[in-house]
């Protein structure tokens, strides 16, 4: 078992933030999906990532990598599409990834062949009912019947009107977004109830957008979209991650003086919220061109609202335990079904380092303090938890050790590298 040490400190400097994880997924899709090359440049190979190119290669897309950028260990995506997606391969490994296996799904039976997806960790735990419904009504079979992993899809996926609620995933309506274009007539997805993370759906259509692909956003309560329409290969560049640029944002406002590069100040990205966030809660912060800077900051909690940004909760939880006053965090039910059930993991882990944090179904309630104790914590395998807890480390009177810290190789594999340029006190060690 992989484990670091920090030692608190404070963090000062620039960090190339990281592409977004979210867009990148979207854009090497829509990519594999057209006919001819595209090129997908600041992409960075993270676990989920590499899911995703396993996946499209899998339905026939040839990928191939150039360097890019040596500073924050990106790559040049080269990918031909063939316009139509070709099962390769029976079996599509989606690793732990949430989005590869919700978006990939629709897409492989638009050619009607049999094909099992597979997963591990809590991946085989999160459900895929929405779309075994859909399937059910258009003839699809799929085995074993209980929804979860592996499971075996055969039958063609076919137009028409599909009902998915607002207040599951956004990447089931994601998913039928990337596939219905490519049926032969129109088809419309209603959302009966109120629409949660509505910035995923505004990256996907943005997405598609730059492949030529059109749909109609009727208020998120339907899309539209025409059927024979075709991918078209082009040029992205991906991004920074707002999702990920949020801890250093948080550590800067918490003990630091850190400026993030790279991001764009009119992106689509849900999670570029946390700048307003920050804010209210009276973060010391600076925002121009493409870069956002936090400093060392006397916060304050207040009641933020997740139902649009649930990525956010785990360092937005530790800025709450190291601010004056309640801070309250509500609409987060869907927290449980993550890579952990980050509810129970942030609450119990921030728990073990001195923080007064209580627990409800659908949120924390958060009770401030100027400084945690340290001590031993675990990630619960999630990247997002085990960057959160190094947040918390920097305002604690003693070290804090994090076990399975390697988890953060899902989205962000330099994270510990970067935490100690910007002078980050780690010891990285193994357990037995």
């Amino acid at each position: 078992m992989k484990c670091v040490k920090i030692t608190p400190a404070e963090l000062k400097g620039q960090i190339a933030v990281p592409p977004s994880k979210s867009i990148s997924h979207r854009m090497l899709i829509c990519a594999s999906l057209a006919h001819g090359e595209s090129i997908i440049s600041n992409i960075a190979i993270s676990d989920d990532v590499v899911a995703t190119l396993k996946g499209i290669k899998a339905l026939s897309a040839k990928v191939r990598f150039v360097k890019g950028n040596s500073d924050n260990a990106t790559y040049n995506v080269i990918i031909n599409g063939s316009g139509f997606p070709e099962i390769r391969q029976s079996t599509i490994d989606c690793m732990e990834s949430g989005s590869t296996l919700r978006f990939l799904i629709p897409i492989a039976l638009l050619g009607g062949k049999e094909i099992t997806f597979t997963g591990r960790g809590r991946l085989s735990q999160r459900p895929l009912d929405v779309y075994c419904r859909i399937f059910e009504k258009q003839g699809i079979n799929y085995y074993p019947n209980t929804g979860g992993l592996p499971i075996t899809f055969s039958g063609k996926l076919k137009p028409g009107v599909f009902y998915v609620d607002g207040n599951v995933s956004s990447q089931f309506i994601s998913g039928l977004l990337f596939s219905l274009p490519l049926l032969d007539t129109d088809s419309e997805i209603i959302v009966p109830t109120p629409m949660e993370s509505k910035g995923y759906i505004d990256l996907t259509i943005d997405a598609l957008k730059k492949f030529s692909i059109q749909v109609e956003n009727h208020n998120y309560e339907c899309f539209k979209v025409k059927g024979n329409q075709s991918y078209k290969p082009t040029y992205c560049r991906v991004e920074g991650d707002y999702s990920q640029c949020a801890f250093w944002l948080v550590a800067g406002a918490l003990n630091g003086n850190i400026t993030c590069n790279d991001l764009d100040l009119n992106s689509l990205q849900g999670d570029k919220i946390i700048i307003d966030i920050l804010s209210k809660m009276g973060a010391t912060l600076a925002a121009e061109h493409n870069s956002v800077n936090t400093r060392s900051s006397r916060t304050f909690g207040i009641t933020i609202d997740a139902s649009q940004c649930p990525d956010l909760v785990p360092p937005l939880a530790v800025l709450g335990a190291l601010s004056q006053g309640t801070t309250k965090i509500i609409n987060a039910g869907r927290l449980k079904f993550k890579e952990s059930d980050r509810l129970k993991a942030i609450s119990t882990e921030l728990a073990k380092l001195g923080a007064k944090i209580t627990e409800f179904p659908d949120g924390l309630e958060i009770y401030g303090q100027i400084m945690l104790e340290g001590g031993t914590v675990d990630s619960w395998n999630d990247h997002r938890i085990a960057m959160a807890l190094a947040v918390a480390a920097l305002r604690c009177k003693k070290p804090v050790i994090i076990r399975n810290s390697d988890s953060v190789s899902k989205s962000y594999p330099n994270f510990w590298s970067d935490f100690r340029k910007l002078g980050g006190i780690i010891d990285e060690f193994y357990l037995r």
